[in-house]
């Protein structure tokens, strides 16, 4: 959360991503592979965050499956 005075919209988004487990990520990736990923997913109508949560499942269950 913000340090000195966070408006009350900023402490409601933290109160509601503490509630249901969202947290920040950062990888570094090559430019011309995520402005890709980005036109993929917009031509396809979903969010990033959307397919990279579909495909980081997948991952995790092929995984899992051996």
């Amino acid at each position: 959360m913000p340090k000195d005075n966070p408006k009350p919209q900023t402490i409601a988004s933290k109160k509601y991503q503490d509630k249901v487990g969202l947290i920040s990520k950062s990888y570094k990736l090559r430019r011309e592979v995520t402005e890709k990923f980005a036109e993929a997913c917009e031509k396809q109508g979903i969010s990033q965050a959307e397919q990279i949560t579909k495909m980081m499942k997948s991952f995790i269950n092929e995984v899992n499956k051996k």
